[in-house]
């Protein structure tokens, strides 16, 4: 271990002085002395009055530290002012002098002579002593100012210069703890400050001077007030603080950084950094305290990326802190602090990117900070702790023992020479038990693991509630209790376990990346030991990634997040698989849906329709919807790289966020609204498979399997016992081996190694998919179902499942194709909302855009591309206006004013994903890409359809799967119902038979102006038809290359419901009978609907509360009676000539249990 170094003071005494000559012609009103140590200020003894014979008496007593510098410097000084000094007054004699020199004479008074002055040298008469740790300098100097407050009392000019000296006199013994007084104090301040108001030239020092006290006492005692009135404090002090000057920036950022460690408000470390950004800008090079500035700002940095994860925010403190560790060379008094503070933040980028050299280069630095302080020194224990952190943790990834048992040593070596009222003694206790259960796993002495579990017990103890790290302790005593259970196997401690980590996952102060950290392991571990909490794991793992990313403020920051925590891609398909295990196929169809999708479902809430919300409030709707807009564009110029710049507008962007937080919670409170933008229940979910079954396919490491969601009922669960995730993911890379290499051959050759892998994705996925769907739900042939893959499902084109099998009598097996109209859902989330954003219909308008030549660097030439555009073009309707943009007009201003003036688009280039940053996934125009990001920031709701010919449209990204971030998914989510995109790559020339193919059956029934709409809900059937059409002028690859993905509804439905005014969501509920409906939603939403021609607001609400029960032969009779109301209502009320034959359709509709377009076929005109 390092050696000690003892402090040492020693005691001074100003007795007398003579012989002072004053050169100046006036007379002095006095005379005092001026003492000064390096770095430690100066002290002054009282001013006294010269006598006649050149002499003066003062026996002042001053305790000085002269262990931070070699030599003092002793001053005799004339003060010229009567009454208060504000100068420093003229200097009589100067000397500067060694500790040893005083010291010399013993304990007995002597004489020090200075230069001559007019032939004679002026002396003091001192007497020095040594003394040891303080030994009771603070009761001298508070027994010197004390005396000094009483010949100043109050009315006094001096008298709050004295109540001031004597407060730091006794603020200097508390932090020392040699004076435990800290009422008195603090009280003394606050009279200062009073005798001080504003306007004072000393009310700005008073005022840090009280906010300095403030922060002393919450570091001991911890209680909250008195950080919360500094932080008051500090807002007052801000605008009193020159602001050409550095001074303003550090003036409040000590308080407000100490809030957010004890408090967690994120605000408070926002602002502390922009202080502190402000200060190193203001403070310029060269200047002493430059290092310590920048020290400042990356401890700051640091504390901000613990609580939100921002890996900016650790880079950049590593390079303030190695500028910081330049300025202060080794052997400086203050270098510890740079090389502990980078030290620190390397061992956190060790734990994040696994760089050995980075955990090597922080013990390094964490020895020679040690160096610096060896023990008796106040930041000792804290550099040691550090030390002992940065040793275990490399233990952890090299598994060297002598690296455990060192830190073990250091960890028990701290914690014998920290004091027990240390502010971070609990980092030391949790630290030192993390080892201890490290060792006991390797040598399985009890005694390891019964000091630990004692240590986090202690830590709790004297921890308040709030306290950020009482959740460490939980998580040290969550790994105390596991390791007994891995030993032991009691079932007790795993219960114990299981418990500390729910406490750690949900205590209130600490940042979101640590607690889903904790609740990632909790899940993993219950899953581990089987325990009966991993379902409840799993959703705290969603809750808290939701509220993390909702507070991000950028659409990429929401991305890195979503990639940042190991384990996490696969919580959704492993929360499913978990719930399935249970047989509770409903909750894992929720968990799932609430895990996935993440980054569309927080976009989406700021574009959620609120037609019924405008009818039930129009004060709130109001307000959400303009808070969703200054939200929208918050997020959207917070990509500054500028971090000032950054910092700022993720502030605003927060302020934004918490009220609209706020007026939601008040929407909640509404009665027909206490679900509004919560995760959707399996009743809201199954509301997707109102036109066909979903079918998810779950990829998961414990399982593989499908649900199926029915029209109506409960899901069924298919299992899938001859795949596992590692299958699948070989299978999806012998897909993209396969697809390469048949792009390559001729468009005869026999694609056999894609027919190989069509038939297993057939035999073991498909096909017990098929059974469920013919012979249990009895599903006829050629009707619609829709693929929601999930994982490496994702990857693989499952909608193209083959037997390639021939029967006896010589026909061909069915494909999946043959059997069933397939389109794919990006979630089923996405379903409900896009048939939440159905408006009232436009005139149809059709745009065409082609880029064929990008230009240079962009991709090679498309040369089909303008006689697709020309194709399409002469295809579609006459009756609906078209317009074409193509060549040099492709622009991507051109491409985004097209996509949102026109209801459908066909577009026609090259589509790129990028696999780092999906976000910038593009297509390509003539001068800048079109990106996913600007279809993003678009919302056009009167879309309705877009053909995406262009490659590399319809896959996600490899490290996101579940977040389905693609062109086509930005497409739909921008506002188009239904949108056909690419898998892969494809050749232009031989796509323009699909395309041609697939728009004549689109428009078949438009021929010479038949017909009365252009109707996108055809476009899964017509995909359908057309690949089936071209079998022998397209390969393979190219023909399975191309998938639909859209949400189901029917135009007719859409039209009736706008015509009679009555909101979509009502209607929905009320009349799709193949669903079963929440009652209770369903008399929600009806009671908060209104008609806009007025002549009532609701009618009886029992005949909608028998929704789910309608195809109940004695429920009936009743609902008719009351659509029969309803319907005469609103023709009565305004709504002209709606023919009576609506209402014979409606009681067909319900007699007949059928779908509903069937009931309109005959009533259309």
């Amino acid at each position: 271990m390092p050696g000690s170094l003892e402090e040492r003071y020693i005691r001074l005494e100003v007795m007398s002085g003579k012989n002072l000559q004053v050169l100046f012609g006036c007379i002095p009103a006095g005379i005092y002395v001026s003492i000064t140590v390096e770095s430690r200020g100066c002290w002054k003894s009282a001013i006294s009055v010269l006598s006649s014979d050149q002499s003066v008496v003062w026996g002042n007593t001053v305790t000085l530290p002269s262990h931070t510098s070699p030599a003092l410097s002793v001053e005799i000084r004339a003060s010229y002012e009567a009454g208060r000094m504000l100068g420093s007054g003229k200097v009589i004699g100067k000397l500067q002098m060694s500790w040893d020199e005083l010291l010399d004479h013993g304990d007995e008074p002597f004489d020090l002579s200075f230069p001559p002055v007019r032939n004679v040298c002026p002396s003091l008469t001192l007497r020095a002593a040594a003394v040891h740790a303080c030994d009771d300098q603070d009761n001298m100097l508070s027994d010197h100012f004390q005396s000094v407050l009483d010949q100043w009392p109050v009315g006094h000019p001096d008298h709050a210069t004295a109540l001031t000296n004597l407060a730091y006199a006794r603020l200097g013994g508390y932090i020392q703890n040699h004076l435990q007084d800290i009422d008195t104090t603090t009280s003394l301040f606050h009279e200062s400050l009073a005798l001080r108001p504003q306007g004072h030239p000393d009310h700005v020092s008073s005022l840090y001077n009280l906010i300095t006290a403030l922060i002393w006492r919450y570091s001991k005692e911890s209680t909250a007030v008195y950080i919360h009135e500094s932080a008051q404090l500090c807002c007052k002090l801000l605008p009193l603080c020159p602001e050409d000057t550095y001074l303003y920036s550090i003036g409040v950022d000590e308080a407000l950084e100490t809030r957010f460690k004890k408090c967690g408000n994120i605000d408070d470390i926002d602002e502390t950094i922009q202080l502190r950004r402000e200060a190193v800008f203001l403070c310029p090079e060269g200047h002493s305290d430059r290092g310590t500035i920048l020290n400042s700002l990356a401890l700051s940095l640091v504390n901000r990326f613990r609580y939100q994860g921002k890996p900016n925010d650790l880079d950049e403190a590593i390079t303030l802190y190695e500028e910081s560790l330049h300025l202060c060379p080794v052997g400086h008094d203050s270098c510890d602090f740079p090389l502990d503070n980078l030290g620190g933040a390397l061992v956190i980028c060790f734990d994040k990117h696994g760089d050995i050299d980075d955990i090597t280069r922080a013990i390094s630095l964490h020895r020679k900070a040690l160096t610096l302080c060896p023990p008796g020194h106040p930041r000792c224990d804290t550099i040691l702790s550090n030390l002992t952190l940065a040793l275990k943790t490399r233990y952890y990834k090299s598994y060297v023992s002598e690296d455990l048992h060192e830190a073990i040593d250091w960890y028990h070596e701290s914690h014998l020479l920290m004091r027990l009222d240390h502010p971070e003694r609990h980092i030391t206790l949790f630290s030192l038990s993390g080892a201890l259960c490290s060792r006991f796993m390797h040598t399985r002495k009890n005694g390891d693991v019964e000091e630990a579990i004692q240590l986090c017990q202690e830590t709790l103890v004297s921890l308040p509630s709030l306290h950020p790290d009482r959740s460490k302790s939980y998580r040290w005593l969550q790994v105390a209790y596991l390791s007994c259970y891995c030993i032991q196997h009691n079932p007790t401690d795993l219960s114990s376990a299981m418990e500390h980590f729910r406490l750690s996952s949900t205590h209130p102060t600490e940042g979101f990346p640590e607690h889903i950290h904790v609740a990632i392991d909790w899940a993993r571990h219950a899953e581990i030991y089987q325990h009966e909490s991993a379902l409840e794991a799993y959703q705290m793992c969603f809750e808290l990634f939701d509220s993390h990313v909702m507070s991000l403020s950028s659409i990429f920051s929401r991305r890195e997040a979503a990639t940042a925590f190991h384990g996490a891609q696969s919580l959704p398909v492993d929360a499913a698989s978990c719930a399935t295990r249970h047989d509770n196929l409903r909750q894992a169809v929720e968990l799932l849906e609430q895990g996935r999708g993440q980054q569309w479902s927080l976009a989406s809430r700021l574009r959620t329709p609120l037609e019924d919300l405008w009818s039930a409030n129009l004060q709130l709707a109001q307000r959400l919807s303009e808070l969703s807009k200054h939200l929208s564009h918050a997020q959207g110029s917070t990509g500054s790289t500028d971090p000032a710049t950054a910092d700022q507008a993720a502030t605003e962007y927060r302020r934004l966020t918490g009220q609209w937080k706020a007026v939601v919670a008040e929407i909640r409170n509404l009665w027909a609204f206490s679900c509004f933008l919560l995760p959707l229940s399996y009743e809201d979910l199954q509301a997707a498979a109102r036109q066909g079954p979903v079918v998810i396919l779950i990829a998961s490491q414990y399982s593989c399997s499908a649900i199926i969601i029915p029209t109506s009922g409960d899901p069924h669960n298919v299992p899938l016992p001859s795949v596992s995730l590692t299958e699948l993911n070989n299978l999806k890379d012998r897909f993209a081996r396969a697809i390469r290499h048949a792009s390559v051959m001729g468009p005869k050759v026999p694609r056999n190694d894609l027919i190989v892998l069509l038939r297993t994705v057939w035999n073991e996925i498909m096909l017990p998919i098929v059974n469920v769907l013919e012979n249990v739900l009895k599903l006829n042939h050629r009707s619609r179902i829709w693929l929601c893959p999930t994982a490496a499902f994702t990857s693989i084109p499952l909608h193209a499942a083959h037997p390639f099998q021939t029967n006896a009598d010589g026909s061909k097996e069915p494909c999946l194709e043959d059997l069933y109209i397939c389109s794919y859902a990006l979630t089923l989330s996405a379903l409900v909302r896009s048939r939440q954003m159905m408006k009232k219909r436009v005139t149809p308008s059709f745009a065409t855009i082609g880029q064929g030549q990008p230009g240079a660097g962009k991709g090679k030439a498309l040369l089909a591309v303008d006689s697709e555009l020309e194709l399409v073009h002469k295809l579609v309707p006459a009756t609906a206006k078209r317009i074409t943009i193509s060549g040099d007009t492709a622009t991507r201003a051109g491409a985004l004013q097209a996509l949102e003036e026109n209801t459908w688009v066909h577009l026609a280039c090259h589509g790129k994903q990028d696999p780092t940053q999906p976000y910038d996934s593009h297509f390509v125009m003539k001068d800048e890409h079109l990106t996913l990001l600007d279809i993003m920031e678009k919302d056009i709701p009167h879309a309705e359809f877009a053909f995406l010919s262009a490659c590399h449209t319809a896959v996600g990204d490899e490290e996101t799967p579940d977040e389905v971030i693609h062109l086509a998914a930005g497409l739909q989510f921008s506002g188009f119902k239904s949108v056909i995109g690419m898998l892969w790559e494809v050749n232009d020339a031989v796509a323009k038979h699909v395309v041609e193919a697939f728009y004549k059956y689109m428009f078949m029934d438009l021929k010479d102006g038949k017909g009365v709409v252009m109707d996108c809900s055809k476009a899964a059937w017509a995909l359908n038809c057309a690949t089936h059409a071209v079998k022998m002028k397209v390969p393979l690859e190219q023909r399975m290359v191309f998938i639909h993905i859209a949400t189901s509804f029917h135009t007719l439905f859409r039209v009736f419901v706008n015509e009679l005014k009555i909101l979509p969501c009502l209607v929905l509920e009320c009349f799709d009978i193949t669903s079963p409906v929440n009652p209770t939603r369903a008399v929600q939403s009806y009671s908060s609907s209104s008609f806009k021609h007025g002549a009532f607001q609701t009618i009886e609400l029992c005949g909608l509360t028998l929704a789910r029960q309608l195809s109940e032969n004695t429920q009936l009779k009743l609902f008719q009676d009351h659509l029969r109301i309803h319907l005469q209502c609103t023709l009565s009320s305004g709504v002209h000539g709606k023919p009576k034959c609506f209402i014979n359709c409606f009681v067909i509709v319900i007699k007949r249990n059928t779908n509903l377009h069937e009931a309109f076929a005959g009533h259309s005109k």
